[in-house]
């Protein structure tokens, strides 16, 4: 089968969703992007209301420093939506990306109401940070099954070139062959294969380098700043060294994946 991506959805719309969504239309890609209902509209039948969740945290990725985008134009491409509304629409487009909070539960949740919906052959990957790619799939259809697995982007995704493509033993392998050309491809990443293993190979190895810089922290007492100014540009890595990196992954995030 010859695939062609021209339209993603990307269900959850934080940090990471807002941004895999704006890098997608960059490349030219029609996007839906969709979240919760916002708190406290529910009841309401006004679209701009039941979707403010999704818009507001669109409007702040694209307000952020460096840019998720090329262009103003390419938010056209956006289209936004809620889980309530409009999950229905994913029927329509040719890769599914989840990018809800790291809880294995809420996931396993939207996947029960993605196959509600999704048509078969659609591809559904996981942009989890470390939560074994395996369990996510259980109790799911083998269709499900055969086109499913993890499609890892770091923060921030337009700029940060790796993508993990993280298989499990029911995933198609010429599924595999597809997503590692078109991240290379078309996304503009190094594409890496990564075995399902918890938190997969980066953040298997950066989690635990920061987790030994909390631990040394504490032994020789030392502040914020202190390991800022010791764990960034002077050892060759980025100026934004061990504290601020968390800031940017999000704190909520790196404590569930250490």
């Amino acid at each position: 089968m010859k695939r062609s991506i021209k339209k993603v959805a990307v269900l959850g719309s934080g940090v990471m969703g807002s941004r895999i969504a704006c890098h997608f239309a960059g490349i030219g890609v029609q996007v839906l992007l969709l979240d919760m209902v916002a708190k406290g509209a529910e009841e309401s039948t006004k679209p701009a209301e039941r979707n403010k969740l999704v818009n507001d945290a669109l409007t702040a990725a694209i307000k952020s420093n460096p840019s998720p985008i090329f262009t103003k134009d390419v938010i056209k491409k956006i289209t936004t939506g809620n889980f309530t509304d409009n999950m229905k629409e994913i029927a329509n487009v040719d890769w599914i990306i989840e990018v809800v909070v790291e809880r294995l539960d809420i996931k396993q949740l939207i996947f029960t109401e993605v196959e509600k919906h999704r048509k078969p052959g659609t591809l559904v990957t996981s942009n989890t940070s470390g939560i074994p790619i395996h369990m996510m799939a259980e109790g799911r259809s083998n269709d499900f099954k055969k086109h499913f697995c993890g499609s890892h982007f770091f923060n921030p995704p337009r700029y940060l070139r790796l993508l993990e493509i993280i298989p499990t033993p029911d995933t198609d392998p010429t599924i595999v062959d597809f997503l590692m050309h078109y991240g290379d491809l078309y996304l503009g990443k190094t594409t890496v294969l990564c075995k399902d293993t918890p938190a997969f190979i980066a953040n298997r190895i950066g989690v635990f380098s920061i987790m030994s810089i909390f631990h040394i922290m504490q032994q020789q007492n030392l502040s914020i700043d202190e390991i800022d100014a010791l764990t960034g540009p002077i050892i060759g890595r980025p100026k934004s060294a061990t504290f601020r990196t968390a800031d940017v992954v999000g704190i909520d995030t790196l404590v569930k994946v250490a």
